[in-house]
């Protein structure tokens, strides 16, 4: 409280005001915390139709939190970044909800916030390792998804249900689960055929920093505009929704420093022809669906993250598997190699060599490297 009444007086003061008496603030302001942390790197890619080599600020996430009456929680986050467009503009909100937390068995959240699919997805940039996410996660959990809905960094928005139970002797909790309906759609977009998406999730934890989980995802992602049905009909300013089903198997261990993580997710579902990125283009409006790609697809990886030197230099590598059409005709495999030094808990180095054989390119084996400073704060 003496921090709320000093702020005060200390801005009455640089603004050339006088201060007649002590402000108090209400006591959940006291708690407020402001965090958040920063990406920056230099970037190369060898593919022969997307070659680049370039300094880049990847993003800037600050976020609000806080608690009122102690058992509520609530979080806001907002994303810069250094490339732009509508959808992904800069800055957008990611995250705003607030969390009922009264009981560790259950817990209820509302609001913008990570879809309840796969271990990766909910970890910052930072803590998921590598110079980006898992196929898996890009392409079923939200971001690049493969429905083709916007970029949503794994976000939707709805209400979801978690918790934690089943405690051992030592009072470690050994099943947890969640649960949440969404609209389907991504982030900051209303629903557009007025179905829900159901996802969910429970996995046991049998020893300490081992996870074993299974997803599962039913729903739609919609859109309204024109197409020419397989009948030769056409449609104009009409909802298509295309069903999206999926599901996938998660094991992670984390111990002593040592990080083992695999997943493995499978979709069925087809995709839009054209991923939407700006609402004001055309495109935004074309329902017409990617055939070719069919209505299946599939994706896995395996990482290990070892220590060096403890807590501060770790060697990591990654194999990352992704068939957008559920065969091999397309498959896309990366290989994927790096190191990265803590400096201090809030700031790191890394770097990153990977080699892609994109059976789906025209250019089908390429080179990606990175080298990014992060930092928290």
């Amino acid at each position: 409280m003496k921090k709320g009444i000093i702020s005060v007086a200390l801005l009455s003061t640089l603004m050339g005001m006088p201060v007649h008496a002590e402000v108090k603030l209400p006591s959940w302001l006291s708690q407020v915390k402001l965090s958040g942390y920063g990406m920056i790197r230099y970037a190369y890619n060898g593919q022969e139709t997307a070659k680049s080599n370039s300094f880049e600020l990847r993003m800037l996430r600050v976020s609000l939190e806080g608690r009122i009456a102690q058992d509520f929680y609530w979080k806001t986050q907002i994303q810069f970044n250094g490339n732009t467009s509508t959808l992904g503009s800069s800055p957008r909100v990611v995250d705003l909800f607030a969390e009922w937390q009264k009981y560790d068995f259950l817990r209820v959240k509302i609001g913008q916030f990570k879809n309840p699919f796969l271990f990766e997805n909910p970890m910052n940039p930072i803590d998921q390792g590598f110079r980006s996410y898992s196929q898996a996660v890009l392409k079923f959990a939200g971001f690049s998804d493969r429905s083709g809905k916007h970029s949503s960094n794994g976000r939707d928005i709805g209400l979801q249900l978690q918790g934690d139970f089943l405690k051992n002797a030592s009072g470690r909790n050994l099943l947890h689960y969640q649960v949440g309906v969404f609209n389907g759609q991504g982030i900051n977009v209303s629903d557009v055929d007025q179905r829900k998406n159901v996802i969910g999730g429970l996995w046991v934890m049998p020893v300490a920093g081992m996870r074993l989980g299974a997803f599962g995802w039913t729903g739609s992602y919609a859109r309204k505009g024109n197409w020419t049905d397989e009948n030769g009909k056409e449609h104009t300013n009409e909802v298509r929704s295309l069903d999206q089903e999926r599901y996938a198997f998660s094991g992670e261990y984390v111990v002593d420093d040592w990080t083992f993580r695999s997943e493995y997710a499978h979709s069925y579902g087809y995709a839009f022809q054209e991923a939407l990125v700006n609402t004001n283009d055309a495109s935004s409006k074309d329902c017409t669906v990617n055939e070719a790609l069919g209505n299946k697809s599939q994706a896995v990886y395996a990482l290990v993250i070892a220590p060096i030197i403890k807590k501060k230099l770790h060697a990591k590598v990654r194999y990352d598997m992704y068939q957008p059409t559920g065969d091999c005709s397309r498959q896309y495999n990366g290989y994927e190699f790096g190191m990265d030094y803590n400096f201090h808990k809030n700031f790191q180095i890394s770097a990153e060599y990977g080699y892609i054989h994109n059976r789906g390119a025209a250019d089908k084996d390429y080179s990606v490297a990175e080298v990014a400073v992060n930092f928290k704060f």
